[in-house]
């Protein structure tokens, strides 16, 4: 017999037995801490009991799990981790006895009033696991009206202990469960950022310079340029690389589904809602949050957004307990914002919140220079994709690709890539597989005039930069890639106007 067991009963002893067994039955985070606060009040011999759990961000303590009358509307309150009884024993991390709570100055009163039941007397331990605290856990009221003595503060050190282990082994479940959900709810990664130009170079550069910070980034730019891939980007080069990238579409979901996708929801919170749903704010937990199409969401999920980038903490629909949360939001939208808001479809304190980093991302008529290497890219992706061999590409297919003004942009192009692919009945494209409004630009005079011209210039064009990238802009090499002298090379630089990009 240990010495913090010696002065125990062998009915406490066998009580702690069986609250140890049903604390530890369970994985189940709100099963366990039910658990603990029935055991309490049953090894204690007491009429009420609670579990207090620490929320380390915010250092509040929150009543999670309560037992005796009226116990369920203490559910969900809190205070701060320093006040009270609770958190005067917290920081002291001790036990303590208070014979009569009415001479305390740290007890709430409010408690007694909510709950309708009237504290005389309580012991409280810490719950501390690995020398980290947990919570507190409370007994009120031996049953048999006598008082607490030095037994009791032998029996709750050594239930508070159990408990401890057993709460914090449901919160590393709860950790790992949402944690698993958040990588298989995550966006697989998908195509890598194609391009050379400019435009994109310039991009790139400011993703690069924001990744490592924390600010929010707003993504502007036409459908199909590409922003969830920019998103990405910046997750992935930033600190918060090893944790979660959840995107959710704000266009594609009603207001209350949007509320419920992203704050999550309580079981009973409306109809259909059978059990607790984590939002994407929990699943993105330590990593990035990407909103698309936020122009799009109603008033009321705006006001919401804001006090969320605000204070870093919400409230599940249907739920009264805060969840705080670390995310890096990055949101993206193709409408104008600036002109939402003078309309009144926009709140102006929500803009300003996301506004804080904004990057444009180019149209793909204005990195023309790209579209042949995404041309090559896309019929490799396609072909494998539909279990087809790879063609070739005729280069005046690409040249027409070039021309064209793809209104739709990158996502455009695509589509069409896919399309001539399954098209193809031999092992080139050619231009009879491009869709008729590319394959024969305008009327025929202007295709075999101005249109024509400009598909020629933009392709040749984009030719020569790609070969100068591939081979370092080593003009003798990139010549004798293009099957030209270096001195029609340099002729055909100027003409264009190509310049080396700065390192």
């Amino acid at each position: 017999m240990t010495a913090d067991t010696a002065s125990l009963s062998r009915e406490s002893l066998a009580a702690l037995a069986e609250a140890s067994a049903a604390i530890n039955s369970t994985l189940d985070l709100a099963t366990v801490m039910d658990s603990i606060a029935r055991s309490a009040a049953a090894v204690m011999r007491a009429e009420a009991s609670s579990v207090l759990l620490l929320d380390q961000r915010r250092r509040k303590l929150v009543f999670t799990a309560a037992v005796g009358q009226a116990a369920h509307s203490l559910l969900g309150e809190e205070f701060d981790a320093g006040l009270g009884i609770a958190g005067r024993v917290l920081a002291g991390r001790r036990p303590e006895i208070v014979a009569d709570v009415s001479t305390d100055a740290s007890h709430f009163k409010g408690i007694d009033e909510k709950s309708r039941f009237t504290t005389h007397q309580l012991v409280a331990a810490p719950m501390i696991h690995q020398d980290r605290a947990v919570g507190v856990v409370e007994v009120l009221n031996r049953v048999d009206g006598q008082p607490f003595g030095p037994a009791d503060l032998d029996l709750i050190r050594l239930f508070a202990n159990l408990a401890a282990m057993g709460a914090s082994n449901a919160q590393q479940h709860e950790t790992l469960k949402r944690e698993n959900r958040a990588l298989r709810e995550s966006k697989v990664p998908g195509d890598a950022i194609i391009g050379r130009s400019d435009a994109v170079r310039e991009v790139l550069h400011l993703c690069d310079r924001v990744a490592r910070s924390n600010a929010t980034v707003l993504l502007l730019g036409e459908t199909g340029t590409g922003k969830e891939l920019f998103a990405r980007y910046v997750h992935e080069t930033s600190n918060r690389r090893e944790k979660p990238f959840v995107a959710i579409n704000c266009a594609a979901l009603s207001e209350t589904l949007l509320e419920s996708e992203l704050f999550g929801h309580e079981k009973g919170a409306f109809t259909g809602a059978t059990a607790q749903k984590i939002g994407r704010f929990e699943l993105a937990d330590g990593g990035t949050l990407f909103l698309d199409e936020i122009g799009d969401i109603s008033p009321s999920t705006q006001v919401k957004l804001l006090r969320v980038l605000q204070e870093r903490e919400f409230v599940r629909v249907g739920g009264t307990r805060t969840v705080a949360c670390d995310v890096r939001i990055v949101a993206a939208t193709n409408r104008d914002l600036q002109k939402a808001i003078k309309d009144g479809g926009f709140r102006e304190d929500l803009f300003y919140r996301l506004n804080v980093f904004p990057i444009q991302t180019p149209p793909l008529r204005n990195r023309r220079e790209d579209v042949p290497l995404l041309v090559d890219h896309f019929v490799v992706r396609s072909a494998r994709d539909l279990g087809l061999p790879v063609p070739g590409v005729e280069d005046d297919v690409k040249a027409l690709l070039t021309g064209h003004d793809w209104p739709g942009n990158v996502r455009e192009l695509q589509n069409v890539v896919e399309r001539a692919v399954l098209m193809c009945d031999g092992d080139r494209l050619r231009r009879e597989h491009l869709p008729p409004e590319i394959a024969r630009p305008g009327n025929a005079a202007v295709s075999r005039g101005a249109a024509a011209d400009s598909t020629l210039w933009d392709y040749e064009r984009a030719m020569i930069i790609n070969a100068l990238s591939d081979h370092g802009w080593n003009q003798s090499a990139a010549a004798r890639a293009l099957g030209i002298s270096r001195d029609n090379l340099r002729y055909r630089i100027r003409k264009y106007d190509i310049r080396k990009p700065e390192a």
